[in-house]
């Protein structure tokens, strides 16, 4: 079984130096920096309240050795200004130097670890690195969903080495994921956009059986009409999954766009008809997951589908709904960039593709790990 950091005696750790894999991959300014942040803050603030020193960890993009313009460093100050406490950045790296200057410091302190992709052992999952990084620290914690799905160094193999736990976050989303996976309420209905439908296929088969609705836009949508012989023109298409998604071509729990919208040759939204047709089955749902936006709506006058379906959304207020996909949470804050987080029935997911992962049934290797 997995170990909570809520559930354990953190008296235990008072004096010590958790080790806290974070998840810093995003670029700086964008809106989904702020959502990210504020999911981690929680478990920092449990751990310093513990009087225990905290070293966060996390990578950002793929570099190839060392890149400026990757570094955690600028993270630093927003950190710092969301937990009210210095930061200190670590920006050696030899775990042997950081250890020294970890192991000297006052316990409460927090320091954050340059951009660990930096190291080669990272990707990896090299058992030396993770040994290193380890020795850094007296426990660890995962508090980085969105990279779970990975077998990284950080993630992995460092818990051979350390007690470790789940953080705040990531048994936040473990649960809502758990409860949505056994689609306890219904109508159940599965939203499915963004680029391509072979990243999502897995959630289909998945929930085939438990869902009623599938309510597809975005590329995935192009790729079934194309499939259906429609003339979707320069459209972005995944042409590999068109084999995949012969067995669910007209079946009657897949809903596609009544109407679209073009710019020149290509489909970038979904029409108002579409919108109206699918709010109606949102509206009446119990259990939605959704993935994915309908379009291109970071584009002025592209963006109606997936607004209409966020209004949809945050109209229902007794449905279980988990939102996920850096797009999907981003086009919230942009679409609405004057609303406050949604209300407690909504769960917005830190994770992309370890969403997707989960949701199919697959087994993470970070979450295996804690076990």
């Amino acid at each position: 079984m997995i170990k909570y950091l809520s559930s354990g005696n953190l008296k235990k750790f008072a004096g010590k130096t958790c080790l806290l894999r974070i998840d810093l991959n995003v670029e700086l300014g964008m809106p989904l920096d702020s959502y990210r942040l504020e999911a981690i803050i929680p478990t920092v603030q449990l751990l310093l309240k513990s009087n225990v020193r905290v070293v966060l960890m996390s990578h950002r993009g793929r570099p190839k050795g060392f890149d400026k313009e990757l570094s955690l460093r600028p993270f630093t100050k927003i950190i710092a200004k969301k937990i009210g406490c210095p930061v200190a950045f670590l920006d050696d790296s030899d775990p042997g130097t950081a250890k020294k200057e970890i192991a000297s410091s006052e316990a409460g302190n927090v320091f954050l670890l340059e951009n660990l992709r930096f190291l080669s052992g990272e990707e990896k999952n090299d058992e030396e690195l993770a040994k290193q990084l380890a020795s850094l620290g007296d426990f660890y914690v995962n508090d980085a969903f969105a990279v779970s799905h990975r077998a990284d160094a950080s993630i992995a193999a460092i818990t051979k080495f350390l007690p470790s736990y789940a953080g705040l976050l990531l048994e936040k989303e473990v649960k809502n994921l758990n409860k949505v996976m056994k689609g306890s309420g219904h109508p159940f209905t599965v939203i499915v956009g963004g680029a391509k439908v072979s990243d999502k296929l897995g959630v289909v088969r998945y929930f085939w059986k438990r869902a009623d609705d599938f309510l597809i836009g975005g590329s995935p949508a192009n790729t079934f009409l194309e499939a259906e012989g429609m003339d979707v023109g320069d459209s972005l298409v995944d042409t590999d999954a068109v084999p995949m998604i012969l067995p669910y071509l007209n079946a009657k729990k897949i809903h596609l766009p009544e109407d679209v919208k073009y710019r020149s040759t290509k489909i970038l939204d979904v029409g108002p008809k579409t919108v109206k047709a699918y709010a109606e089955m949102i509206k009446r749902s119990k259990t939605i997951v959704w993935n994915g936006p309908m379009g291109w709506f970071e584009r002025k006058g592209f963006g109606n589908g997936t607004r209409g379906i966020w209004k949809a959304i945050l109209g229902n207020k007794k449905a279980h709904i988990v939102v996920g996909g850096g797009e999907t949470v981003t086009s919230l804050r942009t679409l609405y960039p004057k609303r406050c987080l949604p209300g407690s029935n909504i769960f917005l997911s830190t994770g992309g593709g370890a969403m997707l992962d989960y949701l199919s049934g697959k087994k993470l290797p970070g979450i295996e790990a804690l076990k």
